[in-house]
């Protein structure tokens, strides 16, 4: 009984010891013991080896504790232990040194913080985590010892004469009454574990991406002192619990006071193991921008010098780890970067979000150049940017839903991506939401930031889709009926050679659409002159569009144009703007990117709007309350329209009626390119004030 007495005593002086732990002055006493002589060891093979028996002992009590089987599980070390013979030939001293310090101190009951300051002045010149791991190496030995008696001493005789001479329990016979007992000793050592692993990995961080100056890592190191002293003091409270044991053969009590004292520890360690795992989080969250800071001014020291051949730029944006980066649509399988060499290659940057009518778009360029036998030599590939942080099995399908549909390459997962390339699309770049296209040589040079503009503006005729291309398109372009429309209406070839009126006009009021297509069309009856109107919709409203433009058609007002060719007609306007803002490089007026403006700048308001073709330029245009109100005003300028003609009389009769009041409003989306700093109305030529709009329109 003087073993449990002793252990009592233990308990109390525990419970002492716990409420005036961590103050200043105990926080001095444990770094008085710390005088590290530079002295290196390597203690990733011993705490590997310490890992293999602790994690092997623990489960086995459980299976003898519950199942009552004293077989013993084959133990398959999987280190090299001639790797490290010298390692542990010259730790075997301090070790087994521990060992008989620990087993002596808690044989004689000795305190365990004392204890504690003992083998932590013993290991005064080591390093903290050397000190953490030797300490639980020579409880390691101990405790394996012991477990390996009670192992087999029912079935080796010599075991069971070493447990007789040791006076050990009959673990078997005490199952149930050393169940919790063993419980609480269990999760303590799994806690020492764990946070003498942390220590090292904090001790193991790399010094050229993280200081130990600076938070968290700072922080860490300060924290670590305490972490060893209490995984050490654990050890002690381990080994003294073991020890009591020992000469309790034929009377065996235990106190309850023993196992909660042992899950108060299990309790604490695991505390300082999840602070240690929140600092060693930021620690590699650190390291990791620090890498990626690295990794970013490589990509922009390659990406931004000539290069002779594409493959050296296309490396670097995808990860090293995958050597086949790529979808091939055509055969269905991964491919390497090099099915891209001596191409040019377009970069397709959007999120999961890009429409389908901008894939559609993109497919018909895209097929084109494969079905034509022209010089055309380009590659499109897709890089989806996404947040990683918040994938899931929804982004992964509608991932796939998209790569399924397009013809050309794209990453084989969005993961692909190097993160400092994510980063580069979006300061250098500037992806925002809205799609881009950029474009690399065969060399590898980037000739334009966005051809996705010149590519809706001109489609394949700006091939090779470069900056200067682009340059040299818009010196040749003036505004044209053909340059607003493209081609989206197919009778206006025949219009044209008829010499007919032609109205293209949009809004999303169907009566003022109903008042100005009858006035319309009734002055163009009294002129007898050929008229056609064309209903090219209204931006971003699509279904409202679709509603409207079907009862157009029912009604037979005008024609009107399907979805597809409304998306690509204002998409279109859009990136004129935006191309005309980048290469705006002189004060000179500009009549496209000024026209183009008061389109957009109409569809921003809440009426309709309309221009007027005779031939290939003479044109006029208006919103729909002047427009609509000289419509129904004609007679007033009709005897001007049979003199000029109608659109110069209609020109004519719009600038001798103002309009003092008005409301003009251009609308653009998130932009890449930036937009122009001084916008004028369209109504008044005085400057637009600037705004932003936030807006989500679910329809």
């Amino acid at each position: 009984m003087a073993q449990a007495s002793r252990s009592q005593q233990l308990v109390r002086s525990e419970r002492r010891m716990f409420a005036a732990s961590d103050d200043n002055a105990m926080m001095k006493q444990i770094l008085s013991t710390h005088a590290p002589d530079g002295r290196l060891v390597d203690i990733k093979p011993i705490l590997l080896i310490i890992d293999n028996v602790l994690r092997h002992i623990t489960p086995e009590i459980d299976q003898a504790l519950t199942a009552g089987s004293g077989r013993i599980d084959s133990f398959d070390d999987p280190t090299n232990l001639s790797a490290i013979d010298d390692v542990l030939d010259a730790l075997a001293y301090i070790v087994h040194k521990i060992s008989c310090e620990i087993s002596c101190k808690c044989a004689g009951g000795g305190d365990a913080h004392a204890t504690t300051m003992v083998i932590l002045n013993m290991l005064s010149s080591y390093s903290w985590d050397a000190k953490v791991v030797l300490t639980l190496a020579a409880f390691a030995v101990n405790f394996g010892q012991f477990w390996l008696i009670v192992q087999l001493c029912t079935t080796n005789t010599l075991a069971k004469s070493v447990a007789l001479l040791k006076q050990l329990p009959d673990v078997l016979e005490h199952s149930q009454t050393l169940k919790p007992h063993f419980d609480a000793l269990n999760k303590l050592i799994k806690a020492m574990i764990d946070v003498t692993k942390c220590i090292v990995e904090f001790i193991e961080l790399p010094c050229e991406y993280i200081s130990s100056e600076v938070p968290p890592l700072s922080t860490a190191m300060a924290s670590i002192p305490t972490a060893a002293y209490w995984t050490i003091r654990s050890v002690v409270a381990c080994a003294a619990q073991i020890t009591s044991l020992v000469g309790l053969r034929q009377e065996f009590v235990t106190s309850t006071s023993e196992a909660w004292e042992l899950s108060s520890l299990a309790h604490k360690v695991s505390s300082i193991h999840e602070h240690l795992q929140n600092l060693l989080r930021l620690c590699y969250q650190r390291i990791e921008e620090k890498k990626q800071e690295e990794t970013y001014k490589e990509f922009i020291r390659i990406i931004e010098t000539p290069q002779k051949e594409i493959s050296k730029i296309l490396r670097v944006i995808f990860r090293k780890e995958d050597p086949h980066p790529l979808f091939s649509p055509a055969d269905k399988t991964r491919v390497d970067i090099d099915v891209l060499r001596r191409k040019h290659v377009l970069l397709l940057i959007s999120d999961l979000d890009i429409s389908l009518d901008e894939i559609q778009v993109l497919e018909v360029l895209y097929k084109y150049e494969r079905a034509s036998s022209s010089e055309l030599n380009y590659e499109i590939v897709w890089l989806p940017i996404v947040d990683r942080s918040a994938w899931n099995d929804s982004y992964q399908q509608k991932f796939l839903n998209l790569q399924s549909i397009m013809p050309w390459y794209t990453v084989n997962h969005p993961s692909v991506i190097e993160p400092a390339v994510i980063k580069y699309t979006k300061e250098k770049w500037r992806f925002v939401k809205k799609p881009i296209v950029v474009t690399l040589d065969p060399l590898g040079k980037v000739t334009c930031t966005n051809a996705l503009n010149m590519m809706w503006i001109w489609g394949n005729a700006a091939f090779p889709f470069s900056t200067d291309k682009e340059e040299s398109l818009w010196k040749s372009e003036s505004w044209t009926i053909e340059l607003l429309v493209d081609g989206l209406e197919p009778n206006l070839p025949n219009w044209m050679r008829e010499e007919k009126v032609i109205c293209f006009y949009g809004g999303e009021k169907m009566e003022w659409i109903e008042s100005f297509t009858s006035a319309t069309k009734k002055a163009a009856q009294t002129l007898e002159i050929g008229l056609e109107m064309v209903y090219v919709g209204k931006n971003n409203a699509k279904e409202r569009v679709k509603k409207i433009s079907g009862l157009i058609t029912e009604k037979q007002l005008s024609h009107s144009w399907q979805d597809a060719s409304v998306w690509f007609f204002w998409n279109r306007l859009e990136s004129m703007l935006y191309s005309k803002t980048q290469h705006g490089k002189t004060n000179d007026p500009d009549i496209i990117k000024q026209e183009v403006m008061t389109i957009l700048g109409y569809d921003g308001s809440e009426h309709g709007w309309a221009i007027f073709f005779l031939g290939t330029t003479e044109m006029v245009r208006a919103n729909g309350e002047r427009v609509l109100s000289s419509m129904q005003s004609f007679e007033e300028w009709e005897e001007m329209a049979r003199q000029m003609g109608f659109i110069p009389a209609l020109r004519k009769h719009l600038e001798g009626s103002t309009d003092d009041h008005h409301c003009t409003r251009l609308i653009l989306p998130g932009i890449s390119g930036g937009i122009a700093e001084r916008v004028v109305c369209a109504e008044c030529g005085r400057p637009m004030e600037m705004y932003f709009m936030y807006r989500c329109c679910v329809e």
